[in-house]
């Protein structure tokens, strides 16, 4: 649907013409810019401290218009950038008369302006800039969302900041402008990630990128998106994880490599779960999952105090101690003490979800034995494991990727962790042995149903590449966007996704 100007719209590109008509160009090429809005202030205080004899702070500030009062031959202005907000003080006996109903009569709020002054403080003690002469950098043709600010008890109160949820995600860019706590989020997103890189780095990881588009798809359980190269008519698969080209990387000699991208999964979406995502892996070789657990721990924490400056946060009104030695609980003891079944009192798929059933809970049918456990610790355990916490020894058959538990044909080495009722991450002590690994996939392609949407293909290459020889490693996955959910305090995935998938628009 083309663009049709609402008419505040119209008014705006009325005024857009005229700026032109009378010699301004709305959108120059060139800007000018001494001090951001953080930097003029700072330079200012410091400027009072050293007394009268201190000499004036001349400044050119750029920034969005957010709020303006036409008090006639006075305009009192707010930009905005990217460090704060500054006042501007614009005066017609300062910048003379048609400048001035320029100013007052063509800008509107949402434009980028360019101000040249001396910095001063109102009475009210606001600092504030003395306008010589300003510049249009952009105008703005459509209004932003309608925003009001209230002073409470020296706090500024936001009110009508774009409320609606769903449009704020649709046009991210203008909840961004509107909303400064939105902002902050991405902020905190960009301090995770970068803490995420400290701490593997400090720790002699690699960093690498693997293969986004690939001939196969496999390391989860998830269905792919697929997609078709037209020269080499092939088709391909958007990842859904980086696990077998990383192990790959242990085979040929790098003995610790980790990986922060994104990755695609083709299925269902809710509060923790958008169709692309950006997770961590890394491999070690010579660890096992205990050495993994340790490191898991330290590198929350880390992440943590990069952040917050604590290990203690609030999550939802829940407060969460991320400090500590975090418990480990066998999935097993956690099923027990939540749900109260010892699934291993039923060792095949039909008398556990027989014993399911009589319980109350959900066990749907033709579901393996392994998946029935999983779906007994989502529902029961999972939302009660606010403080973190280890869930070790899973199910084998979901677990393809793991090594097994000596004397126990029906575990593998393999844990979660959970914090706030989220699972954050998944690790093993990785399967090295390429015969064991040739027959776990081959008996997943019997377990599975043929349109199951967790069936992996055998990745041959993956296998040829073990054969070769891959020393023992420990493995693991963490969700980025959780963890950024949890630091943010954020009950929503989409709330830390810049532009999160939605559905198409009703246009009707």
């Amino acid at each position: 649907m083309s663009w049709e100007p609402t008419p505040l719209e119209e008014k705006r590109l009325e005024k857009l013409a005229e700026l032109r008509e009378a010699g301004i160009e709305p959108y120059p090429l060139r800007v000018e810019r001494t001090h951001t809005s953080a930097e003029a202030i700072a330079a200012f205080a410091k400027a009072e401290s050293e007394g009268e004899d201190a000499p004036e702070i001349e400044a050119t500030l750029t920034g969005r218009i957010v709020s303006s009062r036409d008090m006639g031959k006075t305009v009192f202005v707010h930009i905005e950038d990217g460090y704060g907000r500054i006042q501007l003080f614009v005066r017609r006996e300062a910048i003379g008369e048609e400048s001035h109903r320029i100013f007052r009569k063509l800008l509107d709020l949402g434009d980028f302006v360019q101000a040249t002054g001396v910095l001063f403080r109102t009475r009210s003690g606001e600092v504030s800039l003395r306008v010589s002469e300003w510049k249009l950098l952009a105008k703005a043709v459509s209004p932003l969302p309608v925003v009001k600010e209230q002073e409470v008890d020296g706090e500024i109160v936001r009110h009508n900041a774009f409320s609606d949820v769903e449009e704020r995600y649709r046009q991210r860019y203008a909840d961004l402008a509107v909303n400064p706590e939105v902002r902050e989020v991405f902020k905190i997103r960009a301090k995770v990630i970068s803490a995420l890189r400290r701490y593997f780095e400090d720790h002699d990881f690699l960093e690498v990128e693997t293969p986004v588009l690939q001939p196969l798809y496999g390391g989860a359980a998830a269905r792919p998106f697929t997609t078709h190269h037209n020269q080499l008519k092939q088709e391909l698969y958007l990842r859904i994880s980086f696990e077998l080209y990383l192990k790959r990387l242990l085979v040929g000699g790098i003995e610790r490599v980790y990986e922060i991208g994104r990755d695609f999964r083709n299925e269902g979406v809710s509060f923790k779960h958008n169709p692309e995502f950006t997770m961590l892996e890394f491999y070690a070789a010579y660890w096992d999952y205990h050495n993994v657990m340790d490191f898991t721990e330290g590198m929350v924490k880390y992440v943590a105090q990069h952040v917050w400056g604590k290990t203690e946060i609030t999550y939802q009104g829940e407060t969460v101690e991320l400090g500590g030695t975090w418990p480990r609980v066998t999935m097993r003891d956690a099923i027990k003490q939540f749900a109260e079944i010892d699934y291993m009192e039923h060792p095949d798929a039909d008398s556990l979800a027989k014993a399911i059933r009589e319980a109350g809970g959900h066990a749907p049918a033709g579901a393996s034995w392994g998946k029935l456990i999983d779906g007994l610790f989502g529902d029961y355990v999972e939302p009660k494991l606010i403080q973190p916490t280890i869930i070790t020894t899973y199910p084998r058959d979901i677990s393809p990727l793991a090594k097994a538990i000596p004397g126990d044909p029906k575990h593998v080495e393999r844990f979660e962790f959970f914090i706030a009722g989220m699972e954050m991450g998944n690790a093993f002590t990785e399967l090295n042995d390429p015969l064991d690994q040739q027959k776990r996939f081959e008996d997943l392609q019997k377990l599975y149903a043929k349109d199951d949407d967790e069936i992996n293909p055998i990745d041959e290459d993956y296998l040829r590449a073990m054969r070769y020889g891959m020393p023992p490693n420990g493995g693991f996955g963490v969700g980025v966007d959780r963890l950024v959910m949890l630091m943010a305090d954020k009950a929503t995935i989409r709330e830390v996704l810049l532009f999160p998938h939605l559905r198409e628009r009703d246009e009707g």
